[in-house]
Protein backbone atom coordinates (compact mmCIF):
# COMPACT_ATOMS: atom_id res chain seq x y z
CA UNK A 1 0.00 0.00 0.00
CA UNK A 2 1.39 3.31 -1.24
CA UNK A 3 0.84 6.02 1.78
CA UNK A 4 -0.14 9.99 0.92
CA UNK A 5 0.99 12.91 2.82
CA UNK A 6 -2.34 12.68 4.18
CA UNK A 7 -2.78 9.02 4.97
CA UNK A 8 0.63 9.66 7.21
CA UNK A 9 -0.91 13.01 9.32
CA UNK A 10 -4.03 10.63 9.50
CA UNK A 11 -1.72 7.69 11.11
CA UNK A 12 0.31 10.77 13.44
CA UNK A 13 -2.79 11.62 14.83
CA UNK A 14 -3.97 8.50 15.51
CA UNK A 15 -0.62 7.70 17.54
CA UNK A 16 -1.08 10.61 19.11
CA UNK A 17 -4.34 9.78 20.68
CA UNK A 18 -6.55 7.44 19.16
CA UNK A 19 -9.61 8.32 20.90
CA UNK A 20 -9.44 11.82 18.50
CA UNK A 21 -12.92 12.32 17.20
CA UNK A 22 -13.14 11.54 12.78
CA UNK A 23 -14.70 14.83 12.84
CA UNK A 24 -11.40 16.54 14.64
CA UNK A 25 -8.95 14.82 12.61
CA UNK A 26 -10.89 15.57 9.09
CA UNK A 27 -10.55 19.26 10.29
CA UNK A 28 -6.45 18.70 11.04
CA UNK A 29 -5.75 17.07 7.57
CA UNK A 30 -8.70 19.01 5.28
CA UNK A 31 -10.44 15.97 4.79
CA UNK A 32 -14.51 15.57 5.77
CA UNK A 33 -15.15 12.61 8.40
CA UNK A 34 -16.52 10.08 5.88
CA UNK A 35 -13.17 10.55 3.98
CA UNK A 36 -11.20 10.13 6.97
CA UNK A 37 -12.87 7.03 7.47
CA UNK A 38 -12.52 5.51 4.52
CA UNK A 39 -8.55 5.98 4.89
CA UNK A 40 -8.48 4.85 8.31
CA UNK A 41 -10.61 1.34 6.84
CA UNK A 42 -7.99 1.21 4.17
CA UNK A 43 -5.29 1.40 6.38
CA UNK A 44 -6.54 -1.04 8.76
CA UNK A 45 -7.69 -3.62 5.87
CA UNK A 46 -3.83 -3.49 4.62
CA UNK A 47 -2.72 -4.02 7.89
CA UNK A 48 -1.17 -0.93 8.36
CA UNK A 49 -2.86 -0.30 11.49
CA UNK A 50 -2.90 -3.44 13.16
CA UNK A 51 -4.81 -2.34 16.42
CA UNK A 52 -5.97 0.37 19.17
CA UNK A 53 -4.94 0.07 22.62
CA UNK A 54 -4.48 2.40 25.73
CA UNK A 55 -0.67 3.16 27.12
CA UNK A 56 -0.73 1.86 30.38
CA UNK A 57 1.86 3.17 33.31
CA UNK A 58 3.34 -0.12 34.21
CA UNK A 59 4.62 1.26 37.45
CA UNK A 60 1.35 2.65 38.34
CA UNK A 61 -0.22 -0.97 38.11
CA UNK A 62 2.10 -2.75 40.15
CA UNK A 63 4.69 -3.42 37.70
CA UNK A 64 8.70 -2.41 39.02
CA UNK A 65 10.71 -4.14 37.25
CA UNK A 66 11.31 -3.84 33.86
CA UNK A 67 14.35 -5.93 32.23
CA UNK A 68 15.70 -7.15 28.97
CA UNK A 69 16.89 -10.86 28.78
CA UNK A 70 19.12 -11.98 26.12
CA UNK A 71 18.61 -15.18 25.08
CA UNK A 72 21.13 -17.54 23.62
CA UNK A 73 19.95 -20.53 21.78
CA UNK A 74 22.09 -23.55 20.86
CA UNK A 75 20.59 -24.06 17.44
CA UNK A 76 18.96 -22.43 14.68
CA UNK A 77 16.01 -24.86 14.26
CA UNK A 78 15.03 -24.46 17.81
CA UNK A 79 13.92 -20.38 17.72
CA UNK A 80 10.90 -20.98 16.34
CA UNK A 81 9.60 -23.80 19.34
CA UNK A 82 11.27 -21.02 21.69
CA UNK A 83 9.20 -18.03 20.09
CA UNK A 84 5.69 -20.06 20.71
CA UNK A 85 6.68 -20.97 23.77
CA UNK A 86 8.15 -17.57 25.17
CA UNK A 87 4.31 -16.35 24.40
CA UNK A 88 3.01 -18.35 26.95
CA UNK A 89 4.61 -15.42 29.36
CA UNK A 90 2.09 -12.50 29.83
CA UNK A 91 5.40 -10.66 31.29
CA UNK A 92 7.18 -10.59 27.59
CA UNK A 93 6.11 -7.59 26.18
CA UNK A 94 8.77 -8.15 23.13
CA UNK A 95 10.62 -10.98 21.91
CA UNK A 96 13.08 -9.84 18.59
CA UNK A 97 15.57 -12.04 16.81
CA UNK A 98 18.75 -9.66 16.77
CA UNK A 99 21.97 -10.12 15.76
CA UNK A 100 25.14 -9.99 18.12
CA UNK A 101 26.14 -11.68 21.12
CA UNK A 102 22.31 -13.66 21.62
CA UNK A 103 19.83 -14.96 19.44
CA UNK A 104 16.85 -13.19 20.92
CA UNK A 105 16.29 -10.33 23.42
CA UNK A 106 12.86 -10.23 25.36
CA UNK A 107 11.55 -7.16 26.90
CA UNK A 108 9.87 -8.05 30.16
CA UNK A 109 8.33 -6.14 32.91
CA UNK A 110 7.28 -8.27 36.28
CA UNK A 111 6.24 -6.85 39.90
CA UNK A 112 9.49 -7.69 42.12
CA UNK A 113 12.83 -9.08 41.77
CA UNK A 114 11.43 -12.63 42.38
CA UNK A 115 8.99 -12.52 39.85
CA UNK A 116 12.10 -11.55 37.56
CA UNK A 117 13.80 -14.65 38.85
CA UNK A 118 10.75 -17.11 38.85
CA UNK A 119 11.04 -15.71 34.75
CA UNK A 120 13.80 -16.17 34.04
CA UNK A 121 14.11 -20.03 35.61
CA UNK A 122 11.93 -20.63 33.25
CA UNK A 123 12.89 -19.30 30.39
CA UNK A 124 15.98 -20.99 30.54
CA UNK A 125 13.98 -24.34 31.42
CA UNK A 126 12.90 -23.99 27.59
CA UNK A 127 14.32 -26.62 25.13
CA UNK A 128 16.74 -25.00 23.09
CA UNK A 129 18.21 -22.11 25.87
CA UNK A 130 21.85 -22.40 26.24
CA UNK A 131 21.50 -19.39 28.35
CA UNK A 132 20.38 -15.85 29.05
CA UNK A 133 21.69 -12.58 30.44
CA UNK A 134 19.55 -10.15 32.11
CA UNK A 135 19.97 -6.25 32.21
CA UNK A 136 17.38 -4.51 34.51
CA UNK A 137 16.34 -1.03 34.25
CA UNK A 138 16.93 1.23 36.45
CA UNK A 139 15.20 4.26 35.30
CA UNK A 140 13.48 4.77 31.50
CA UNK A 141 13.65 8.09 29.56
CA UNK A 142 11.92 6.98 26.76
CA UNK A 143 9.72 4.47 25.95
CA UNK A 144 6.85 4.32 23.17
CA UNK A 145 5.06 2.63 20.09
CA UNK A 146 5.11 5.74 17.99
CA UNK A 147 6.83 5.67 14.51
CA UNK A 148 8.20 8.55 13.01
CA UNK A 149 6.36 8.83 9.98
CA UNK A 150 8.94 11.72 8.44
CA UNK A 151 6.73 14.14 8.29
CA UNK A 152 8.04 17.25 8.44
CA UNK A 153 7.90 19.17 6.00
CA UNK A 154 4.07 18.27 6.31
CA UNK A 155 3.76 19.76 9.85
CA UNK A 156 5.92 23.08 8.56
CA UNK A 157 3.18 23.58 5.84
CA UNK A 158 0.29 22.59 8.29
CA UNK A 159 1.80 24.80 11.06
CA UNK A 160 1.80 27.78 8.32
CA UNK A 161 -1.59 27.22 7.68
CA UNK A 162 -3.64 26.58 10.68
CA UNK A 163 -1.17 28.08 13.61
CA UNK A 164 1.68 27.00 15.26
CA UNK A 165 -0.17 25.00 18.10
CA UNK A 166 -2.39 22.89 14.90
CA UNK A 167 0.23 19.83 14.71
CA UNK A 168 3.09 19.17 16.78
CA UNK A 169 5.70 16.53 16.19
CA UNK A 170 5.48 13.32 18.04
CA UNK A 171 9.32 13.80 18.80
CA UNK A 172 7.90 16.69 20.83
CA UNK A 173 5.67 14.72 22.62
CA UNK A 174 7.57 11.23 23.48
CA UNK A 175 7.65 11.73 27.06
CA UNK A 176 4.49 12.82 27.34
Amino acid sequence: MSLDTLDRHILSLLQENCKLSLNRIGERVGLSAPSVVDRIRKLEENGVIRGYTAVLDARKLGKDITAFIGVSIHHPRLIQTFEKDIDRFEEVQECHHVTGEYTLLLKVKTDNTSGLEELIRQIRSIDGVDRTETSVVLSTHTEGLWLNLKQDALVAQLNAKDGPESVVPLRARRGA
